[in-house]
């Protein structure tokens, strides 16, 4: 006669330990990007700034919150003055600096 195999250790689950992030995920654009849907004193002091680049922001207003508009023209500053490394109408770290440069 031949024995029944017979489980030689307990099948108990093991204990699931979830640990919450301690840091955000890198924003590829550098910390304190801007973006479309973003509101704030960073929008209106971008808004500000790309009012003094000649047709960069036509019949842009220097209040409101970051929209279609507003990305358009951060997106044709990049163009129009060689910025890469952002997301094209995005306002992250390369494009800060440069308008920066020039405001």
């Amino acid at each position: 006669a031949t024995a029944a195999a017979r489980p030689t250790h307990s099948a108990a689950p093991r204990p699931v330990t979830i640990t919450p992030a301690t840091t955000a995920p890198a924003d590829p654009d550098g910390p304190g990007t801007l973006r479309e849907g973003d509101s704030g004193p960073g929008v209106t002091e971008l808004r500000e700034r790309l009012l003094r680049i000649p047709d960069v922001f036509r019949d842009g207003s220097p209040s409101g919150g970051y929209d279609a508009v507003l990305a358009e023209a951060v997106a044709r500053f990049q163009v129009w003055y060689g910025v890469s490394g952002d997301e094209r109408g995005v306002y992250g770290d390369d494009t800060r600096r440069a308008l920066e440069s020039r405001t």
